[in-house]
């Protein structure tokens, strides 16, 4: 059985994310922009704010994180039943897991305010997303363990769709 050129390169792809994806789940929660995705989540966690503006101001600050999370969940939708890219979709996916990862040491810094943010250290400026989140619903003390749930949730995730992308076929293939 002849093993085709894109097949190798699918295997190739998902070997060194399997590999990334070990190394961004094992990574202290407090490495916050340990990947360079980080600054690309960013854009769209930004934009979010934007976005959601006209929602309120719960869901302004809900929307940076939101929209983080959405965007490649749009993707994977748009690559699976627009273009039936399978595999396609399976990397957004995986993605999407990353974007819990990267979330979850902004969530666990809600009470402690440690991180640096766009504005300066978390502590002297106002705007820390999940401390405004956390508190207007009476859960701030639940910080530590939103961000483990968030971060097992996107490793999970991440685990998964490399398992999707290692048997998922492509629109010609089928």
């Amino acid at each position: 059985m002849e093993i085709s050129a894109g097949k190798i390169g699918r295997l190739g792809v998902i070997a060194a994310m399997a590999i990334w994806s070990l190394t961004l789940v094992t990574a202290p929660m407090d490495d916050v922009g340990g990947s360079f995705l980080h600054m690309i989540n960013l854009v769209f966690h930004e934009a979010g704010h934007i976005i959601f503006s006209p929602f309120g101001r719960f869901m302004t600050i809900l929307g940076g994180s939101l929209m983080q999370v959405l965007i490649p969940i749009v993707c994977a939708l748009n690559l699976y039943f627009q273009n039936e890219d399978r595999f396609g979709a399976a990397l957004c996916a995986w993605w999407a897991g990353e974007n819990l990862l990267d979330l979850a040491p902004y969530i666990n810094d809600a009470r402690a305010l440690n991180l640096i943010l766009l504005g300066g250290p978390a502590n002297a400026v106002e705007g820390h997303d999940w401390e405004a989140i956390l508190t207007s619903l009476g859960c701030l003390h639940l910080d530590h363990t939103l961000a483990n749930a968030a971060h097992f949730a996107g490793a999970s995730i991440m685990w998964a769709a490399l398992v999707w992308a290692s048997v998922a076929r492509t629109g010609s293939q089928e």
